[in-house]
């Protein structure tokens, strides 16, 4: 999720969940051609397995890109067809490219040409006027003669005029039964489901149907819930929120340390005590604490001690 899942979200969600894999946000192959890369690829070792999740339409530009990404480190390399942005329109990359099957094609098989780590894709169902499962099983076909195996499929269309990035996550309908299909027709594929999956329960049950599921603002907003699901597919004991922060705050000192900003960590943990006693105080300390240029591990200490019941007087 563009300037969401940074460096400081994926360190805190590898805390919470363990096993699970972690994706950057969406990066442009261009970016990390000519940009500077240890702010668009740097990551902590703690992170892994971390895909490196590309956008754009050039074969070379992608192989390069995903070349540069295995030499950083990276478990995977993703080439994102599913973003609906006007940015990534402009740019004819995400969404759009579902129009242009061949082209998909030919960006993977040069990614996978170039690499020896996993080349996977992240789709929708179709976009715009496509209404035909058919139509959907020939860009997957199509894309998986190159050798790719690995499709996330977020079971929704997406309309690309007319509609905002956020409305395109709630309006087109959910069709979940479409990516049940294509994992029941191409059992050979690894098949991924994302898209409204708001519970840990919703989860569970798409486990049934397909090999893996991909959250992205449920892990978000409320952090709690990924731990809770990595908790209930490994069988472990969940945790307080408390000892989670804690384990995290290591990670915040060596930041703090070269000089990063408080406010830049915090703003990812804000949903950790979602509708929990306290959460209120400790998103209103994180908040207004954050952004001063002195802010440091006292503060979450402060923000911690908000959440814990009061003593009550003899």
């Amino acid at each position: 999720m563009m300037d969401w899942t940074d460096r400081h979200c994926r360190a805190f969600h590898r805390v919470l969940a363990p096993d699970a894999l972690l994706y950057t946000e969406m990066v442009h192959a261009q970016a990390i051609l000519h940009g500077d890369r240890e702010r668009l690829l740097g990551f902590d070792n703690s992170e892994h397995p971390v895909a490196l999740q590309l956008g754009g339409s050039d074969p070379k530009h992608l192989a390069d890109a995903a070349r540069i990404g295995e030499q950083w480190g990276y478990d995977e390399v993703n080439l994102n067809v599913g973003c609906p942005s006007d940015r990534v329109q402009a740019g004819r990359f995400g969404a759009c490219l579902m129009k242009e099957p061949p082209l998909v094609a030919e960006c993977i098989a040069a990614m996978i040409d170039a690499v020896k780590i996993p080349v996977t894709v992240k789709c929708r169902l179709g976009v715009d006027e496509q209404e035909d499962y058919d139509a959907f099983l020939q860009f997957v076909d199509t894309v998986a003669a190159t050798g790719c195996q690995d499709f996330i499929v977020h079971a929704r269309k997406a309309w690309l005029s007319g509609l905002s990035p956020k409305e395109n996550r709630d309006i087109p309908p959910l069709r979940y039964d479409w990516v049940h299909r294509l994992k029941q027709e191409r059992p050979a594929l690894r098949i991924s489901l994302n898209g409204g999956l708001a519970t840990v329960e919703a989860c569970v049950e798409q486990l049934a149907h397909v090999d893996a599921v991909m959250i992205g603002r449920m892990a978000y907003h409320e952090p709690y819930r990924l731990h809770l699901l990595d908790c209930a597919l490994s069988g472990r004991e969940p945790r307080t929120r408390e000892a989670l922060l804690r384990e995290y705050l290591p990670y915040v000192q060596r930041h703090l340390d070269k000089g990063l900003a408080l406010k830049h960590i915090t703003r990812h943990i804000l949903g950790l005590y979602h509708a929990q006693p306290g959460g209120r105080a400790y998103r209103q300390i994180l908040s207004e604490g954050a952004p001063r240029s002195d802010a440091g591990l006292a503060l979450l200490e402060k923000a911690i001690a908000a959440t814990q019941p009061s003593e009550q007087a003899a």
